[in-house]
């Protein structure tokens, strides 16, 4: 049981909201365009949560044997760092969380495009190829690319561009609809809760050459930057609804931003990384709460 409760620790369950925002947002609007299938929604949660939490097994594993997490880090202890899983474990738990994902995305691309379209299938089979190999080197090998101030790109990328328009092409075979908007404003969103984590953790970061987009920018340029993300995302979400509004209840998502805002006022305030912690999760949350109204909007 104890072995049982040290897996659940390094999967990172609060982290998994935000990972199915973006699948949430994109069977929103393809409901909208009639479009919707129950199996792909659930084999696209079901592989976005693999991917996430591939990506947290490989996260503790990488900054472990790094020794980034170590007793300057601000946020909660990990699994590796704990003592709760060795290096050994987590790698076997990446293979076979790797393999489980892929099995899934398989399906998904099968029950998608069938047999019918072998270009596209072989195109999104590449793309979940992509998001594995994205999701182990962020912090695992020499080049990760949470070491070179590149983790913002690759979660907008993954989380907003690929989780959302990516997904709505799943159901829609096309990217019609605007779609493009609320993929940026998930991606812009999903980057704002990785640079929230980078502010707590910065200057412990810095400490171990971690040269994440918060230590590179520094600390009064990187608030800037989040209240940036922030409102770059609401003015994208404004601009479809705006465009794609049948009537006011169709807003009803933007109430999201309001604790987002509140997060930004905060974030400026700010003075000690640690009491960024709990804003982690605000935002996070608030991020799932957007694609849960927006979703819901299909039934007002």
């Amino acid at each position: 049981m104890t072995k049982v409760r040290s897996w659940i620790s390094a999967a990172r369950l609060r982290t998994l909201p935000l990972s199915i925002s973006g699948i949430v947002t994109a069977s929103a609007a393809a409901m909208k365009a009639g479009s919707y299938t129950v199996l792909i929604f659930i084999l696209a949660l079901a592989t976005t949560l693999g991917f996430q939490i591939l990506s947290n097994f490989a996260n503790d594993y990488g900054d472990g044997i790094k020794g980034t997490d170590n007793d300057d880090r601000v946020g909660p202890a990990r699994a590796m760092q704990s003592g709760l899983l060795t290096a050994r474990e987590l790698k076997y738990g990446m293979i076979i969380t790797a393999a489980i994902t892929l099995l899934l995305a398989s399906m998904l691309i099968f029950v998608a495009f069938g047999n019918e379209n072998f270009v596209l299938s072989v195109v999104f089979f590449n793309l979940g190829i992509a998001a594995l190999i994205a999701a182990v080197t962020y912090t695992v090998g020499k080049k990760a690319y949470g070491y070179r101030a590149l983790g913002d790109v690759f979660v907008f990328i993954f989380f907003g561009i690929v989780g959302v328009a990516g997904c709505y092409f799943l159901y829609e075979q096309s990217l019609t609809n605007y779609i493009l908007l609320p993929a940026i404003t998930i991606g812009l969103l999903s980057a704002s809760v990785l640079n929230l984590n980078n502010m707590r953790d910065r200057l412990a970061d810095a400490k171990v050459n971690k040269n994440t987009l918060a230590v590179v920018l520094g600390g009064k340029t990187v608030k800037l930057y989040h209240a940036l993300l922030i409102i770059i995302a609401f003015l994208s979400a404004l601009i479809y609804f705006f465009l794609k509004a049948e009537d006011q209840l169709d807003y009803l998502p933007l109430i999201a931003f309001i604790p987002l805002f509140l997060n930004v006022v905060k974030v400026f305030k700010n003075e000690s990384p640690a009491l960024l912690d709990p804003e982690l999760k605000k935002v996070a949350l608030s991020t799932f709460l957007f694609s849960i109204l927006f979703f819901a909007s299909n039934f007002f």
